[in-house]
């Protein structure tokens, strides 16, 4: 990384370190590029793990949340599919990514929120927050910081940017009749703890998929009562406990033909179903797991159900999933009409300078890891253009 009057300037900055950012930074290294001078990672997590560092401590790694193995991390002697299922996924994870970037050397900065990008011509701007809560890597040589606890407005300008911000930083809660009069409490599965802070208490969970799936399980024998609503049946997957080759490639069918639109993207589970597990099946046959269709509205001290009856709630859990984060690209005007951007094979179809990971149709972390390779290779040609 170069430092000029204005901003320190690099190739390439890839944002966000989870497994869609881990894995092009494994290939842009592979490539070639020179991690610190060539290209830097920014991450606004507080530690390695991407949005699993931030799940609730019961969720477990499994049949139903699988995370694919990074590139190269069976030279660590490491693998998901052997890990300990046992403990919180979110430590796991934390753990075996914590590992990956010291054993490749990834100049991952943290934390590092990106606030905005900015187009300057022929380069692009990038803005964050950096705080260093303790000693960490400076982007420019790769050498460690002071400790400190401020926070400081930061640039660097690049010739590439790669955005795998997921989407776990935008939580999506739907508005039904009634919602802003609830005189409970309204928890996303973004901000969900644990199901104790529910003890003695009438919790209605909304949504068609495992996180929901898991609160309502998680809930029993805690809360007063539990009452499940989804927006549509639930299509469990009998048979098998892994997602069915169909199905998914149906669903990775259907995200690409919106992000090529620039259409918002279409809910992963709604085309492929939900994996009918032991324990969601031994949770089917206690009983526990009844799903109601959705509530038409809500009212002050509960929700009224689509066939008229009348649910008390102390709280409602909106596990309704999540929106692409792409807040920080407003000013390069990237989205189309369509309510999404649009993009084909990675790359943004009005600015070729700006390549997505993990975006609709590499949504699945199998789905960015293999996208990793892909786009590394794609920024390296557009950089090899740039010179010529």
């Amino acid at each position: 990384m170069q430092q000029t009057a204005d901003a320190p300037t690099t190739r390439v900055v890839v944002v966000g370190a989870g497994q869609a950012g881990l894995s092009v930074a494994y290939h842009l290294r592979r490539l070639g590029l020179r991690p610190h001078v060539d290209w830097v990672v920014l991450d606004r997590g507080p530690a390695a793990g991407g949005a699993w560092q931030h799940r609730w401590a019961s969720l477990r790694l499994g049949a139903a949340h699988r995370v694919a193995d990074l590139p190269g991390m069976a030279e660590l002697g490491l693998s998901f599919d052997t890990a300990d299922r046992s403990a919180p996924a979110r430590d796991v994870v934390r753990d075996y990514y914590a590992r990956y970037e010291e054993h490749f050397e990834l100049p991952v900065l943290r934390p590092a929120a990106v606030r905005d990008v900015i187009d300057l011509g022929g380069r692009l701007r990038v803005r964050y927050a950096h705080r260093a809560s303790d000693a960490t890597t400076d982007p420019t040589t790769g050498g460690s910081t002071e400790a400190t606890t401020d926070t400081a407005e930061a640039t660097i300008d690049t010739e590439a940017l790669v955005t795998a911000t997921g989407t776990w930083g935008t939580p999506f809660v739907p508005w039904y009749p009634g919602r802003d009069g609830f005189r409970g409490r309204q928890v996303h599965t973004s901000s969900w703890v644990d199901a104790s802070e529910f003890e003695g208490l009438d919790v209605v969970v909304v949504g068609g998929g495992t996180s929901a799936i898991g609160f309502v399980l998680d809930l029993e024998g805690v809360a007063s009562s539990t009452t499940w609503v989804s927006r549509r049946p639930v299509e469990w997957r009998d048979g098998t406990e892994q997602l069915g080759v169909g199905a998914a490639v149906a669903a990775v069918a259907e995200q690409d033909a919106a992000a090529r639109a620039g259409l918002a993207l279409p809910s992963i589970v709604s085309g492929t179903g939900v994996p009918l597990t032991r324990r969601f099946r031994a949770g089917i046959e206690r009983g526990t797991l009844v799903e109601r269709p959705v509530f038409t509205a809500i009212e002050p001290d509960g929700v009224r159900l689509a066939d008229g009856g009348f649910r008390h709630a102390d709280v409602i859990v909106w596990a309704t999933g999540f929106r692409p984060e792409l807040r920080h690209l407003a000013p390069l005007g990237l989205r189309s009409g369509g309510g999404g951007v649009a993009v084909a094979d990675g790359v943004s179809t009005r600015d070729p300078r700006v390549f997505f990971a993990g975006y609709g149709p590499q949504a699945s972390t199998i789905g960015a890891n293999r996208a990793g390779r892909a786009i590394a290779r794609q920024v390296v040609s557009l950089l090899e253009s740039r010179r010529d």
